[in-house]
Parts: structure tokens; sequence; C-alpha cells
């Protein structure tokens, strides 16, 4: 009885595979960087361009004279200073959107990985099928709920319905079942621990990787935010950066034929509202790598 052995690759040909494998791979990595840092550079590039530079030059490179620190100037002075005001705006919304969502994420997750509580399935198979609906479904029910409790035109019309974030409830119970032992958990009972104690001082630490990512998302999410505070505010002095950009490209789109329109403060302006979101995830960078390389040993 014969036996048939395999027939061997060839180095050379192995070798071919692995290097046209690798060249694909960086071609695609390098669209995939080119998509994202594109518009990127679009903003960079035309924010320094007056309104007829934006006109007359190419649209990805500089124009003929660098107008960047005046159309920052024009920015923080049109219409009386408003930017600024947006911009401070924007960051009461975020900060009291983002840690209060992180707050609630954290102690809703906790409880649903590690206490038993009737209605328990019910409630996150609710709050399950809630992740699955967009969120601009949910924008008119909204505020529906912020009119009948006179919140309409206030900045808790933004910031309570950025209180609830599904995902972040979901993240951290999923974590919480891994990270926090029922063991660790019964020995700081039994040297005498409550149930607040245990949890501010074993459970947050053990979390802390899995907070940090719910709090980026939280954060970028409240400060990108549009049509809930598009809808709920009429006051410009209340409106986030988003709203007041959208705002002011609207008029440049209806003086486009005056002699100073806005569109080079809109591009300045968005230029300036993504720093604080390129900060938060270089401060942020190091708990969330740590908590993706945790959750990849797990």
């Amino acid at each position: 009885m014969s036996t048939v052995l395999p027939r061997r690759r060839r180095p050379g040909r192995v070798a071919a595979r692995s290097a046209t494998g690798r060249t694909l791979s960086y071609a695609v990595m390098a669209l995939m960087l080119a998509y994202y840092l594109l518009p990127i550079w679009w903003l960079v590039a035309n924010s320094t361009k007056s309104n007829l530079d934006l006109y007359d030059s190419p649209a990805l490179w500089f124009g003929g004279e660098n107008a960047f620190f005046g159309n920052i100037a024009d920015v923080f002075t049109e219409d009386d200073g408003a930017f600024g005001f947006w911009l401070l705006n924007t960051v009461f919304y975020t900060v009291a959107s983002g840690f209060g969502s992180l707050i609630v994420s954290t102690v809703a997750g906790y409880a649903f990985a590690k206490y038993d509580f009737p209605g328990k399935r019910l409630a996150f198979a609710a709050l399950l099928g809630v992740l699955m609906v967009p969120a601009t479904a949910l924008v008119i029910p909204q505020f529906l709920v912020m009119t009948e409790l006179h919140l309409i035109n206030t900045p808790w019309a933004v910031i309570i319905p950025g209180l609830l974030n599904p995902f972040g409830v979901y993240l951290i119970r999923i974590y919480a079942q891994d990270a926090v032992s029922d063991e660790l958990l019964e020995a700081s009972r039994l040297d005498g621990a409550g149930e607040i104690r245990a949890f501010r001082s074993v459970v947050l630490p053990l979390l802390r990787p899995a907070m940090a990512t719910v709090l980026i998302f939280s954060l970028v999410g409240a400060w990108n935010n549009y049509f809930l505070p598009l809808l709920m505010l009429s006051d410009s002095r209340l409106f986030p950066i988003t709203v007041g950009l959208g705002d002011w490209y609207a008029r440049a789109e209806a003086t486009a034929g005056a002699s100073t329109p806005l569109y080079n403060l809109v591009i300045t302006g968005s230029l300036i509202a993504i720093v604080p979101l390129v900060v938060s995830f270089v401060v942020l960078q190091r708990h969330w790598t740590s908590g993706l390389a945790m959750g990849s040993l797990k």
C-alpha cells in the first residue's frame, strides 16, 4: 500500500505570496489612512485662505496669502463673539453629558453584571433593543418629553438625553463580568467593606480601562451632537459649536453673492472644534490601550 505524501510548497512561492499579501495590506492601510487624513488636511489647508483664495487656489493646498490668524480672529469676533459662547456651551454640554453618562453606565453595567434583581433580563433586553435604534429616531420622542417637562430651550434638554448610553452600559457589563471576580467581592465583604466602599475601592480601579473607553465615546458623541440641540434649542446663545457653525453655513449660502461670506469662518471654526477631541484622545489613549490589551488576554 503506497502512501501519498503532501506536496511541499516551494520556499520561493511561499515568499512571493507573503510579499504580495504584505503589499496588499500596506496598500489598504494607505488608502484608509488617506481616507481619514485627507479631510483634516483639507481643513488645515483651507483655514489659511481668505474667501477669495477658497475659489482661486487648489482645494488641497494653501492659498496665496496666509490668512490663518486673521480667520481665527474673525471667528471669535463674528456676531459679537458668538463662537466663544458656542465653544463654552459645547464644553459644558460635553462634560456634563460625558461624565454623567460615564457614571450612569458604570453603575448600571456593574449592577447588571454582579447583582440579581427582578426584571433583570427584561431590562437588559430592552437596553439592547434601544442600542439597535438609531439615535436620531429617538430625538422626536425626547423632544416631546422635554416639552412636557418644560425644559425646551434650556441646557437640560441637551444634557439629560445624553446621560443614557446603552453601549456604555453594555460594555461595562461585559467587562465587569470578567474583570471583577465574585471571590474578590466576597473577600471585601468579609473584611467589613460595605457595597459602596467595595464598589469605590475595589471595583472602580478594575473597571478603569473600560470606563476610559466609555468616556471617550461619550465625549465624542456629546461634542459632535447636532440634531438633538438643533431641535431642542432656539436661543443662539445656547447653541453648541455644531449648530452654530451650521447656522453660519446657512447664512453663507444665503449671502453667497455678498462681499463677505462666512465660508472661511466655518472652515476655521471646524478646525478649532476638532482640537479638543484630539487632545482627549491623546490624554486617554494610555487607559484605552491598556483596556484593549487586558480584553485580549481574557
